[in-house]
């Protein structure tokens, strides 16, 4: 008798071990940040623009990226109403204060639903990485789309991500959402910077502080998943309207208490990676 274990075969060994995925980096950029939240509708396109407006305050050279392919917010939120140019290969991005920008809204009418498969999804997120002439970026911050779906494998699975910061209001039934979210990224071995409380609370005229959505569900969310609490961002009417203008709060009024906020974070960013 023998206690050898018999030898597997070559299509059983293929058939148990985990599929390996080669990550490659977008070309022209040094680190990816997704920004990502599994739930719709709490500001995560408005984080993103003026997150990357901040990096660029600070000195570094930002690409954003809108991968929210059937909800594009970057093209109005940026007032961009022209299509990028192609030598018939590569896209050339929008450059528009100074940040280097790709939006499926800047090749298809806004008001054009994008009724496509996952398939068709991905295919658009391979050019938006792959055939796009990003030059000499610090940073390419990637607007991500509600969910869990093909858009985040294709990042998570196929794309060098460096890191990815989950934005959230504090309610219960948004950090529902935000769990699975937070579960996605550490399964797929994405290195979550931390978490931030958008639309945190309102301040009034009364000087007094409102917690509209709730108070403190973001930090503790944080604590529970052992990720860094990156901090608030208050509600503001100015971001709204700014950013309805096309002309984000960051890049309009660097000096705004909201605008200090970002500048803050993009610093602690920056920091973590140079």
């Amino acid at each position: 008798m023998t206690d050898k274990k018999p030898e597997l075969s070559a299509a059983t060994k293929k058939r148990v071990e985990p599929k390996v995925f080669k990550k490659n980096p977008i070309l022209g950029t040094k680190y990816t940040i997704a920004i990502s939240s599994a739930k719709g509708g709490v500001g995560k396109s408005t984080f993103a623009t003026n997150l990357a407006l901040a990096l660029k305050h600070i000195g570094c050279k930002v690409g954003l990226l809108d991968a929210d392919i059937y909800g594009p917010s970057i093209p109005k939120m940026f007032g961009i109403n022209e299509k990028p140019k192609s030598d018939g290969q590569k896209l050339d991005p929008i450059i528009k204060y100074g940040i280097q920008c790709m939006s499926i809204g800047f090749l298809a009418d806004q008001q054009t639903p994008m009724i496509w498969r996952g398939p068709m999804v991905t295919s658009a997120i391979k050019t938006f990485t792959q055939k796009v002439n990003w030059q000499n970026l610090d940073f390419i911050i990637v607007d991500m789309p509600p969910g869990t779906g093909d858009t985040q494998l294709t990042f998570s699975q196929e794309i060098k991500m460096d890191g990815a910061i989950i934005v959230s209001t504090p309610q219960e039934i948004a950090l529902l959402d935000v769990k699975r979210g937070i579960k996605m990224f550490d399964k797929l071995n994405v290195k979550i910077l931390g978490l931030v409380d958008n639309m945190s609370y309102f301040m009034g005229d009364d000087k007094k502080r409102y917690n509209i959505f709730g108070e403190g569900g973001v930090e503790r969310t944080s604590k529970e998943f052992n990720k860094e609490f990156l901090g608030e961002i208050p509600i503001d009417a100015d971001v709204g309207k700014y950013s309805d203008n096309g002309k984000p709060i960051v890049e309009e009024i660097p000096d705004h208490e909201i605008s200090k906020i970002y500048l803050d974070l993009a610093s602690k960013i920056k920091s973590h990676y140079f």
